[in-house]
């Protein structure tokens, strides 16, 4: 399992240092403009799909289905799953592609109700998203042949991929924004060209694998079936974290101009240690736990849970206490240039801490959520979920005039830690949840730690603020001194309080990883 989490963090890991270098020319382009609005409205639609299907509720579903087939009929059995599995995936998206592209002034009008006040605005988010609408279809696609080649444990071609979004990004900024309207339209383009660019890596690699997947005659069979009724509440419950995030958008179009692209270049900055961890934990951990609660090791199926949490909490509590602490440095020197500065750059850090507050909750709930998924319970998350998402709204709609900006980061952050909560409880319940002696005694210390990290890093911020002030390349060689002071002083204090060192862990793991490969 931890060499899966380092394989899948590693790419996702190179993916947002690239997400960060696109987002940068975005932000000295667009700025927090109108076209910058426009464009990350447009962006939210399919990048939501992408995020569900990629990370969520579609591996939740088929991962689980696929190995299952893989372990008890064999390969062949395994790949026609997968390929009826492709084909109506194609056949059902296609059709939702096709609508969303006529409706899609409708469809902006519920994602970004506020726009409605300025009519060039809303056309212009109307076109966008049209261009990048058919991303979906593709990404999704590509998330099932990710799926397929995880049920395998081969995480790298999976995770590589998602490189490919951002370099066709970049590229599209750079090069297409000449022969279009505007900067808006070339990376909406982009959008969806690097959709293609992911299927296609997809299906070499799928190919390689020994599991060429082709179009078949559509048919609902009974895993077909079971598989669709695992996904749909699943959509919901394993992502909520989404769903969340697309209530803010809602909220911050009503809010003044601007606050969408606020918004998200706070929430991308909280997107590297979701992804790189989060993501990374939950995508290598589902199938090894599938087959161990498939073949009923429920004593094993408790130390993967048990691990999983404790690699996540051992690098998400440093992350969520230093861009709590730093949240200013960071998106004044990854973003504060151009025509996003000043009070942009303020407002924007005030909701990275916000977010940084519920980052451990997002984390863990990405965790916990496939002990559901597992054992085939898509059910409890989404009843879950739907509270979670209904008090995000709530407290939105309580924070949106006090608040402003603040608000829906906030709300988000504090609706995770509700779901995270009650998830942990339902499972504790089940008796399927049970912290170990090493996770109890090792948690409390890594909190610790973790604080102590925080106040070195406000006394460096202090002592180096002129430094980060500055306009050269001074701030940057400021904010990465931070930036390596405060890995530092974790694992000085990490050592010093006697936490379990992570070299002894990837030992002691490594056997249990590879004994639970399925056969070929």
């Amino acid at each position: 399992m931890l060499r899966g989490i380092v394989t899948v963090g590693a790419w996702t890991l190179a993916s947002r240092i690239l997400g960060f270098a696109r987002d940068m020319l975005i932000a000295a382009r667009l700025g927090a403009g109108p076209v910058a609005d426009a464009f990350f409205v447009a962006l939210r639609l399919p990048n939501l799909f992408r995020r569900l299907f990629g990370e969520g509720a579609f591996n939740a579903a088929f991962v689980p289905g696929f190995t299952g087939t893989l372990a008890a009929e064999g390969r062949e059995a395994a790949r026609a799953y997968a390929e009826q599995a492709f084909t109506l995936m194609l056949l059902g998206l296609g059709l939702l592609v096709i609508a969303g592209e006529v409706f899609m002034p409708q469809v902006m009008l519920g994602l970004a109700p506020g726009f409605a006040a300025i009519p060039a605005k809303f056309a212009l988010a109307v076109t966008l998203s049209r261009l990048t609408f058919p991303y979906l279809v593709l990404i999704c696609l590509a998330a099932l042949i990710s799926g397929v080649l995880n049920g395998l444990d081969r995480f790298t071609a999976a995770s590589a991929s998602y490189v490919l979004f951002n370099v066709v990004m970049i590229a599209s900024l750079l090069w297409l924004t000449p022969l279009l309207a505007s900067a808006g339209h070339a990376l909406a383009v982009g959008v969806t060209l690097s959709g293609l660019a992911q299927l296609g890596v997809l299906l070499v690699a799928a190919r390689r694998a020994g599991m060429r997947l082709r179009l078949v005659r559509p048919r609902m069979t009974p895993p077909m079936r079971a598989l669709l009724r695992r996904m749909a509440p699943g959509l919901v419950g394993a992502g909520v974290t989404q769903l969340n995030l697309a209530v803010d958008v809602i909220i911050a179009s009503l809010l003044p101009a601007g606050t969408v692209s606020v918004l998200y270049y706070a929430d991308r900055v909280q997107q590297l240690p979701l992804g790189v961890i989060g993501s990374a934990v939950g995508t290598a951990m589902l199938p090894l736990l599938s087959r161990q609660v498939r073949a009923g090791q429920a004593a094993a199926a408790a130390e993967t849970q048990n691990r999983a949490i404790e690699y996540a909490l051992f690098l998400t509590l440093p992350a969520a206490v230093a861009l709590g602490a730093i949240a200013l440095p960071v998106v004044s020197v990854l973003f504060g240039r151009g025509q996003f500065a000043g009070a942009d750059v303020a407002l924007s850090a005030r909701a990275l801490a916000a977010y940084a507050l519920g980052l451990p909750a997002f984390v863990l709930v990405k965790v916990l959520a496939p002990g559901f998924f597992a054992r085939g319970d898509t059910a409890t998350p989404v009843k879950i979920g739907a509270v979670a998402v209904a008090l995000n709204l709530a407290l939105n709609l309580a924070f949106m005039r006090p608040l402003q900006q603040l608000g829906p980061a906030l709300a988000t952050s504090l609706a995770a830690m509700v779901n995270l909560g009650l998830l942990g409880g339902v499972l504790a319940r089940r008796g399927q949840l049970a912290f170990d002696a090493g996770l109890r005694r090792r948690a409390p210390r890594m909190a610790l730690a973790a604080l102590a990290m925080g106040g070195l890093l406000l006394g460096a911020r202090a002592e180096l603020a002129g430094a980060l002030a500055e306009r050269g390349p001074e701030r940057w060689a400021a904010l990465l001194g931070l930036v390596a002071l405060g890995a530092a002083g974790y694992f000085a204090a990490v050592a010093a309080l006697g936490v379990y060192p992570a070299r002894e862990a990837l030992a002691r793991l490594r056997p249990r990883a590879r004994s639970a490969k399925p056969r070929p």
